[in-house]
C-alpha cells in the first residue's frame, strides 16, 4: 500500500481517473455505523410513531446527502480538498474560520466513533472468548485505532481500497445480525405507538439531517477532486447520495475518513506540516480522548450531542453557504488563487462571514440545548415560537433556520459577484 503525499494541493492531471461510481464505496463505507443501531431510539425519543420515524430518517439522510452530492461537484470542478476550495467564499485567510470548526467537529466525531467502536468490539470479544472485560477492551481499542490510523494516514488509495472489502464484510455482518434478532422484533408494540403532533416530527427530522449527513458536506470535495473534470455532475451526485444513504452499520470505517479529512483540513487552515503527519497528530488526539470516554467518563452521549447541536448550527451555515456558491458557479475555480492572499478571492471575505455569524446566531437562538449546563445560554430566541418550554422546544429549528440564512445570504450577496467573476 503506497503512502499519499497529497496534501491540500490541486490534484495533477496524471492523478485523476476513475468514475462516479468509485464513491459509492467510501460513501457507503463511511455511513455503515453500529451507531445506526441506536439512531432508531433517538428518532423515537421525539415522541413520533414507528411510520414517522421512518419518513423522518429516509427524508432527512436523503436531503442531507444531497448537500454532500452538490459539494462533491466542487471536487470535480477543481480537484482540492474541500477546506481550501472553501477559500473561494470566505477568503484564503477568513476561511481560517471555517476551517477550524470544522476541524473541532472532525476530531470530535473520530474520538466518539472510535470509543463507540471500542466498546462494540471489546463487548464481541468478552461475549465470544469470555474474557475480562479491561482485556477486551484493550483488545477492542487497538483493533479500532489501527484499522482508523492504517487508512487515515496512508491516505486515499488505501481507503478506497479498504472501504470496499470493509462495507461488504460489514454488511454481511449486518445481515446476519438482523437474521438472528428479527423474532425478538414485536411488531404489534411498534406499531402501536402514537403518532406524534409536527413539532415533534419536525424536529426528528431535523435530527436526520444533522446528525447522520449534513457533518459531511466540509468533506466531500476530499474524494471527488480525484475524478476526470469530464465526470458527469449528475452522476457524481448520484453515486454519492446512494452510497451515503445505505444503511450505516459498523463505526470503524467512518472513523477511517474522519480522520483523513481532519488531517487535510489542519493543513488547510494554515498548518505547515505534511498531510500524514497532519493525520498522526490527529490520531495522537482521538487515542487520549478515546482511552477518556473508554476508561474514565462516566457518561459521554449527553456532552457529545451538546457538542453536536453546538458547532451543527455555524457548520450548517457554512454547508448552505458553501453549497449555493458551488452551485452558482459555472465554471472551475481558479486554483492558482485559491493558494494566494493577492488573489482574485482575497485575503477576507467579510460578506460571508458576516452571512455566517448572522446565521450562527439565529440558529442558536432557535435551539435548546440541555445536555451541559455551560450551553443554557442557547434558545434565546424561542420566546418568539413559545419558548423553551413551548412545543417547539426541542425540535432544533434553529438548524433549519441557519441554512436558509446562508442559502439566502449568500445567493443575495454573491450571485452577481460570481456572474462577473466568470464573465
Amino acid at each position: 500500500m503506497q503512502l499519499e503525499f497529497n496534501g491540500t494541493n490541486v490534484i495533477a492531471e496524471g492523478e485523476r481517473s476513475g468514475k462516479a461510481s468509485s464513491l459509492f464505496w467510501p460513501w457507503a463505507g463511511a455511513n455503515v455505523s453500529l451507531l445506526a443501531l441506536s439512531y432508531g431510539s433517538f428518532f423515537l425519543g421525539f415522541g413520533i410513531s414507528f411510520w414517522q420515524a421512518t419518513f423522518a430518517a429516509i427524508i432527512g439522510t436523503v436531503l442531507s446527502f444531497l448537500l454532500v452530492g452538490f459539494s462533491s461537484l466542487a471536487g470535480k470542478k477543481s480537484n482540492a480538498p474541500t477546506m481550501v476550495l472553501s477559500r473561494a467564499v470566505f477568503g484564503v485567510k477568513g476561511n481560517v474560520v471555517p476551517g477550524f470548526m470544522s476541524y473541532l467537529v472532525f476530531v470530535g466525531w473520530e474520538t466518539v466513533l472510535v470509543s463507540l467502536a471500542t466498546l462494540a468490539t471489546g463487548t464481541i470479544f468478552m461475549r465470544i472468548g469470555d474474557i475480562d472485560r479491561n482485556l477486551a477492551m484493550v483488545i477492542g481499542f487497538v483493533v479500532a485505532v489501527s484499522l482508523t490510523m492504517y487508512g487515515g494516514v496512508l491516505g486515499h488509495q488505501v481507503i478506497m481500497r479498504l472501504q470496499k472489502y470493509l462495507t461488504l464484510i460489514t454488511s454481511f455482518a449486518t445481515l446476519i445480525y438482523i437474521v438472528l434478532t428479527f423474532d425478538e422484533v414485536s411488531w404489534d408494540k411498534v406499531s402501536s405507538v402514537p403518532a406524534g403532533n409536527a413539532q415533534a416530527f419536525i424536529g426528528a427530522l431535523i435530527f436526520g439531517i444533522t446528525g447522520i449527513g449534513l457533518g459531511w458536506v466540509n468533506t466531500a470535495a476530499d474524494y471527488s477532486r480525484y475524478l476526470p473534470r469530464n465526470t458527469s455532475s449528475k452522476s457524481v451526485v448520484g453515486w454519492t447520495v446512494l452510497g451515503a444513504s445505505i444503511v450505516p452499520i459498523i463505526l470503524v470505517i467512518y472513523a477511517i475518513l474522519d480522520l483523513y479529512s481532519s488531517g487535510l483540513t489542519l493543513l488547510a487552515i494554515g498548518v505547515p506540516i505534511k498531510r500524514h503527519i497532519a493525520a498522526l497528530f490527529d490520531g495522537a488526539i482521538m487515542l487520549v480522548g478515546s482511552i477518556y470516554l473508554v476508561w474514565i467518563a462516566d457518561n459521554f452521549f449527553y456532552p457529545f450531542q451538546g457538542f453536536l447541536i453546538t458547532l451543527g448550527v455555524p457548520i450548517a451555515t457554512w454547508s448552505a453557504i458553501f453549497v449555493t456558491d458551488v452551485l452558482l458557479r459555472k465554471r472551475a475555480y481558479s486554483e492558482a488563487d485559491l493558494y494566494k492572499a493577492s488573489g482574485k478571492y482575497g485575503s477576507l471575505n467579510k460578506r460571508s462571514l458576516s452571512i455566517m455569524a448572522v446565521g450562527t446566531f439565529i440558529g442558536w437562538g432557535f435551539v435548546t440545548n440541555s445536555f451541559a449546563s455551560w450551553l443554557s445560554w442557547q434558545g434565546y430566541l424561542l420566546f418568539i415560537i413559545g419558548g423553551k418550554d413551548g412545543s417547539w422546544a426541542y425540535s432544533n429549528v434553529g438548524v433549519i433556520f441557519a441554512l436558509l440564512v446562508g442559502f439566502s445570504g449568500h445567493y443575495l450577496l454573491a450571485a452577481r459577484k460570481i456572474r462577473a467573476e466568470e464573465g
